[in-house]
């Protein structure tokens, strides 16, 4: 009897603790669902407005004018005027050097006496030639004579006689002139080669000068700045009365301090740069050690500056700030509350800012905000989505 009653015994105890553990089993926690990501980010809301395009460059002052000395006689130098020294300024017609002068005032003594000689000559021979014609009439001839009887290649020999007497006492004289060596515009000493004491001769250097109406600077262009530029080009029938635009052009400087200097764009070049593959313009300074450099450092030839060159004014551009652009190729925008990548097309592109040609609109929400590894379709709250756009478009185009 037990042994049937016992397998039932363990089979509805088995079958009690099964149904316990059933009514008294765990619960899982479940977490709730991750909050959506949202990103933080500044828009700018754009619209055209005008826009003057400056292309940046870059060259170094040169001057516009720039001569060899060398004398025209030979000697000695016997005097160097305080001027004539590195970096001496001086003015059109100053004597910067004397060459001894002895020879050539000798020079000049002997073609005078020359000249006297002839001249007497001359006188003597237009005597003989009129005596000669009173002695052919009194002969009772009536017709003219022969050139010999009236003595007329004599005549024309004396006065060869005194003409180039005349022109040896003005040689003379020039090469007297000469041993003075006159500045032939005003100017600025770049360098001297020769001193006191030292001859010379019609082949030496005596220094190089340059004159200081006005100084140089050749500045490269981008290729594709070209077309935001009006270049004072010429042509071949040009009518040289007429007026060439000439492009503004401030050049910096920071060779002592900060210094700027305006200046105009005056030509282009008429070949592209072999090296560089780029077409270089002219801009000049005018009187650049004049009134213009009170209270500056004056230029130095050869100094380095950089370039801002007037281009074209826009009268309706897309700008936008070049922190903006990922990879040079996109931008982010917010649309319908979630970041959305959009590729452009830039245009022109300076140090700061960009000029779109095409893939943004009029009222696009550009964001400002630096973004990291962020997925377009995010969603963003605008930080500042109450600003104004037009204040907000003339606040960022006043950025740096």
């Amino acid at each position: 009897m037990i042994k049937k009653i016992l397998p039932v015994l363990v089979f509805a105890g088995l079958a009690g603790m099964a149904a316990l553990v059933m009514l008294n089993r765990p619960e899982a926690k479940r977490s709730a669902a991750p909050p959506e990501t949202v990103v933080r980010v500044e828009t700018l809301t754009l619209a055209p407005r005008p826009y003057q395009v400056r292309l940046q460059s870059y060259g170094t002052v040169r001057p516009r004018t720039q001569s060899t000395l060398l004398p025209q006689v030979s000697g000695q130098i016997t005097e160097v005027s305080p001027n004539f020294r590195d970096g001496g300024f001086f003015e059109a017609g100053e004597v910067l050097l004397h060459i001894d002068s002895r020879d050539y005032e000798a020079a000049v003594a002997t073609a005078r006496a020359a000249l006297a000689e002839s001249r007497q000559a001359l006188l003597e021979e237009q005597a003989q030639a009129e005596q000669a014609l009173q002695d052919w009439r009194r002969l009772g001839n009536t017709e003219a004579p022969p050139a010999l009887v009236s003595r007329q290649p004599q005549l024309a020999s004396a006065r060869a006689e005194v003409q180039s007497a005349e022109a040896s006492l003005r040689q003379a004289e020039l090469n007297l002139e000469r041993t003075k060596i006159r500045a032939p515009y005003a100017g600025r000493v770049l360098s001297t080669s020769v001193d006191v004491g030292q001859v010379v001769s019609s082949s030496t250097e005596l220094g190089e000068i340059y004159a200081i109406d006005y100084v140089e600077i050749r500045l490269p262009l981008k290729n594709r700045d070209l077309r935001f530029i009006d270049l004072p080009e010429t042509y071949r029938f040009d009518d040289d009365s007429g007026i060439r635009r000439q492009p503004g052009v401030t050049l910096h400087s920071s060779l002592i301090e900060d210094q700027q200097w305006r200046g105009r764009v005056v030509r282009t070049e008429g070949a592209i740069d072999t090296s560089s593959q780029q077409l270089h313009v002219v801009a000049t300074i005018d009187d650049p050690y004049g009134l213009k450099a009170q209270g500056r450092q004056p230029l130095k030839i050869n100094q380095y500056v950089t370039a801002e060159i007037e281009g074209r004014q826009l009268e309706s551009a897309l700008v936008i700030p070049n922190r903006t652009l990922y990879q040079g190729s996109f931008v982010y925008l917010v649309r319908d509350g979630v970041l959305r990548r959009q590729e452009v097309e830039i245009l022109w592109q300076n140090s700061h800012e960009a000029l779109v040609g095409a893939g943004l609109e009029s009222g696009d929400r550009l964001v400002l905000t630096p973004l990291g590894q962020v997925s377009s379709g995010t969603r963003v709250q605008v930080m500042n989505e109450s600003a104004d756009p037009a204040t907000s478009v003339a606040a960022e185009g006043r950025r740096p």
